[in-house]
């Protein structure tokens, strides 16, 4: 049976927490060795990048205005990254980094009571934690650099992915096909980045209309979960069945 328990340690893969800044170190410029201080350049290029597409989309955003608000001339930006595009790319592998660590500490969450409004609860804190890498991620997701379309749209599979795998090792979805667990955790992962931007779009300062956000959240999840023992997943394409009963 799907149990509370296993719904925790699934929906611990789709708490949805970007990247946070590189810490290099506490070391101060001038004691810094030649490695740090390019990596210290590379942050500053990386946080004026994403302090700028507070107010515009990456598309119109130019590398001189970058450098500029980073502090260094344009010729530096070239030892950090090749052209705008792979500081984008990287924008987007900083704004996911952290969501492997949270999610592995997750996983290892014995805690089931009121799972569904905590974990609810948990990525509504992480949104506002966090608001300018989602404002990121959720602008170039369907932004004009398909470059970064592309990018986003992998993470988000590989969460996918990820946690389908996840949900293999448990009682009663064990039975379930490949192809049938994708898709339960394709629905779980989209309900999470949906509920993330419609935070994001939300007036501020309203807290009522953040409410019926999240009031709505955990109705589609609690969906989700009563749907899942009423489906009866077709073994044929399961290599884990035909393993084991060949």
């Amino acid at each position: 049976m799907f149990t509370e328990y296993t719904y925790t340690a699934a929906l611990g893969w789709i708490h949805i927490c970007p990247g946070q800044s590189v810490n290099v170190n506490t070391r101060t410029p001038e004691s810094a060795t030649r490695q740090e201080r390019k990596q210290l350049t590379r942050q500053a290029l990386l946080d004026a990048a994403l302090e700028l597409l507070e107010e515009q989309s990456f598309s119109s955003l130019s590398l001189r205005q970058v450098t500029r608000a980073a502090g260094i001339v344009p010729t530096a930006f070239y030892r950090h990254f090749d052209d705008m595009e792979e500081l984008g790319l990287a924008l987007i592998d900083e704004s996911f980094r952290t969501l492997r660590t949270m999610i592995r500490a997750a996983r290892s969450d014995p805690r089931t009571s009121g799972v569904i409004r905590n974990s609810v609860e948990l990525l509504v804190g992480y949104v506002h934690e966090h608001d300018t890498h989602f404002r990121f991620i959720a602008r170039e997701r369907f932004g004009g650099v398909a470059a970064l379309r592309q990018a986003i749209r992998v993470e988000i599979r590989l969460f996918a992915s990820d946690l389908a795998t996840d949900l293999a090792r448990f009682p009663y979805l064990e039975q379930w096909s490949t192809e049938d667990l994708q898709l339960l955790a394709g629905l779980m992962v989209n309900a999470m980045v949906s509920t993330a931007e419609a935070i994001l779009d939300a007036p501020p300062n309203n807290p009522s209309a953040e409410a019926e956000i999240t009031a709505t959240a955990r109705r589609q999840l609690q969906m989700i979960m009563l749907g899942i023992p009423q489906w009866r997943s077709s073994q044929a394409s399961n290599p884990r069945t035909t393993a084991r009963t060949g």
